[in-house]
């Protein structure tokens, strides 16, 4: 018995990034219509005027749907996934135990002043 994801999911093809923009430029640019663009190239209408709107959108300055097709767009995606990696850093830092700085206190409960901590932990480890 197979699983019809897996059989779905090898036939879907992947295009990249470039080729979709260059497809898009075709459209936009050139004035190919969405049709013969896609007898030539071998590929959807829906594809290709997915790509052309999401190429509409990143010109227009707005965040496109799927992976970015502009250099502009791709740089603004790296930037905020670094900005969110930034502040869930900060978080953790701010959740975080403060630092105790209050004196050590050995085996016979008898306080050290913190400063002396190393002095004493030298000589119980000689003895």
């Amino acid at each position: 018995m197979t699983d019809k994801t897996t059989d779905t999911a090898k036939n879907r093809r992947t295009f990249d990034p470039a080729l979709k923009l260059q497809v898009a430029r075709m459209v936009r640019e050139q004035g190919v219509s969405v049709s013969q663009v896609c007898r030539e190239m071998k590929l959807t209408e829906s594809v290709v005027r997915r790509w052309v709107h999401q190429l509409d959108e990143e010109l227009a300055g707005r965040p496109g749907i799927g992976k970015p097709l502009t250099a502009e767009q791709q740089r603004i995606r790296e930037l905020e996934a670094e900005v969110r990696r930034l502040k869930s850093d900060n978080e953790i830092l701010k959740n975080r135990p403060p630092r105790r700085s209050e004196p050590l206190v050995n085996r016979n409960s008898r306080r050290i002043h913190w400063m002396h901590a190393e002095t004493e932990a030298a000589c119980f480890l000689e003895a």
